[in-house]
């Protein structure tokens, strides 16, 4: 995945209600945890970015949490193991993936669960050993 060029509020503000008000609220939220300003990776709506490099030697970009307005339901791109993370017992009403949750609407959600859960997972995330923080490699 690569960072693009897009406008991240003009790309919000193309999203019709319902859903408009529950992406700018999950901006504002990606915004308080990560500490970073939203920037478009494609239709993904990320925060931060991280490279990581597999054992087999495939490696990328992406960004440390994002999410994207998909048609069946929001997708939030969280972590690599989701299962691990207790929060989901007590989060709602969602579906899941490997790393990613799929909410049709924040009502249907605990959101002070939520943030407990993105929190830890960014922990998480930052402390596996082929990751590394792009914008702080930048910074050095």
């Amino acid at each position: 995945m690569e960072i693009t060029e897009q406008n991240v509020e003009r790309f919000i503000n193309q999203i019709p209600e319902p859903r408009h008000s529950d992406i700018v609220k999950l901006v504002e939220l990606g915004k308080k945890l990560t500490k970073k300003d939203p920037k478009m990776w494609g239709t993904i709506i990320g925060f931060g970015n991280l490279h990581y490099t597999y054992k087999t030697g495939h490696e990328g970009d992406m960004p440390l949490f994002g999410l994207a307005n998909r048609k069946q339901a929001i997708t939030l791109y969280v972590s690599y193991t989701l299962d691990k993370y207790p929060q989901l017992n007590k989060l709602g009403k969602f579906t899941k993936g490997v790393s990613c949750l799929y909410i049709k609407k924040l009502s249907d959600i605990d959101m002070d669960v939520l943030e407990s859960l993105i929190e830890e997972a960014i922990a998480d995330t930052m402390k596996i050993s082929f990751i590394k923080d792009n914008e702080k490699e930048e910074n050095q």
